[in-house]
């Protein structure tokens, strides 16, 4: 089977991880694999893994933007040309191509959803090209689909994100880790980490403010922000207005996560809104203990006391208390790690969504 998929950017990111892993699993199971987009920092491990790109001027969020016109008109003819039978759509306006793709060249589209969408936006009541086949990451993406845009739930294939569990179970090495703790001077401080995109979204005010406290029980203990975003300038002014700049570390955005994630002690995902979170269950494989915001589709991955520690959004004083208890109890730490990676093993692992997303093309491809 020949796929197309198709993403605004690879810039670093959960969506962009999300279609490297499909076309990396696609290739390993004998699919013939493309990926369209407006190019990024991952472009080079489509390289590496010798899957074709087809570079896209396409890095706009508005939907009918006339950079869409020429991007239909260079892939119908690639469609054609190379015979392919699934067109895979991963974000609003590649949704809105493939939509068009599929009615015009009469191939199978699939639309993979990541998170929610404004019911009030124009474009979605003018058009709202789903597709008839529909992937949702998690129980509360696919329910806000059927429930909110009313797309019947035969439409709608409930399908986890999954991720190459063994590639986070292999840490970098004793040397290394320690070698990377003292570059930072975090050699004899609990590390408190996150890996996500600085973004209002993301929550990571709250983690900050949340910090500020710990720091009068915890004085040595560190935080360290991996990620780049619009909010990194707002987030490190925030850090030195409250006083706790020497104990905030702002790391950039990487493809080895692996390095960083061997120095946390606790990891963070404290997002306002989350489809289900690609960086969580990274840090769960890690074996990291999670403290977590119980909003969207996080409820999914973490089950509070079990396989991490659930906190309300928007609380600095539940999160502090939360990432305390987790460093104290060790008892706790651990049972939090096991079965935080029995999880992912059993329930996010890349063979099942591949398996899933294959029935999905074969239904696809069948109308």
């Amino acid at each position: 089977m020949k796929v197309l998929l198709l993403t605004t950017h690879l810039n670093i990111g959960g969506v962009s991880s999300y279609t490297i892993n499909l076309a990396k699993g696609l290739k390993k199971r004998n699919f013939t694999v493309y990926v369209a987009s407006s190019g990024g920092e991952l472009l080079g491990t489509l390289e590496k893994n010798d899957i074709k790109h087809i570079r896209l001027n396409i890095k706009t969020k508005f939907e009918f933007h006339p950079k869409l016109i020429f991007a239909f008109f260079k892939l119908s003819k690639f469609i054609r040309e190379n015979q392919i039978d699934i067109i895979h759509a991963q974000t609003r306006v590649t949704q809105v191509i493939a939509y068009l793709l599929s009615s015009f060249t009469k191939v199978g589209y699939v639309s993979t959803c990541h998170g929610f969408f404004k019911e009030s936006r124009l474009g979605r009541r003018l058009l709202g090209a789903w597709g008839n086949n529909i992937i949702a990451i998690s129980d509360v993406v696919r329910d806000h689909l059927t429930k909110d845009f009313k797309i019947k739930m035969d439409k709608v294939s409930l399908i986890y994100n999954g991720i190459e569990s063994q590639t986070f179970q292999n840490l970098v090495g004793d040397d290394e880790r320690s070698a990377l703790k003292h570059n930072l001077g975090f050699e004899k401080s609990p590390v408190i980490g996150s890996i996500s995109r600085l973004s209002p979204v993301k929550g990571l005010r709250y983690l900050l403010f949340a910090m500020k406290d710990m720091l009068k029980e915890i004085p040595e203990a560190q935080l360290l922000l991996v990620g780049e975003g619009p909010s990194k300038e707002y987030l490190m002014g925030l850090a030195k207005k409250l006083g706790i700049e020497n104990n905030v570390f702002f790391a950039l955005s990487t493809t080895d996560t692996l390095r960083f994630l061997s120095i946390i002690d606790v990891f963070v995902f404290y997002s306002l809104e989350e489809g289900l979170g690609l960086s969580l269950l990274e840090a769960l494989a890690s074996g990291k203990p999670c403290v977590a915001s119980s909003v969207g589709g996080v409820s999914s991955v973490v089950k509070d006391g079990v396989t991490g520690i659930l906190v309300p959004p928007k609380d600095p004083h539940a999160l502090k208390e939360a990432i305390i208890k987790v460093l104290k109890d060790e008892k706790l730490s651990q049972s939090l790690v096991k079965n935080g990676k029995d999880l992912v093993n059993q329930r996010f692992s890349l063979d099942k969504m591949l398996d899933q997303v294959i029935e999905v093309y074969e239904r696809a491809k069948e109308k």
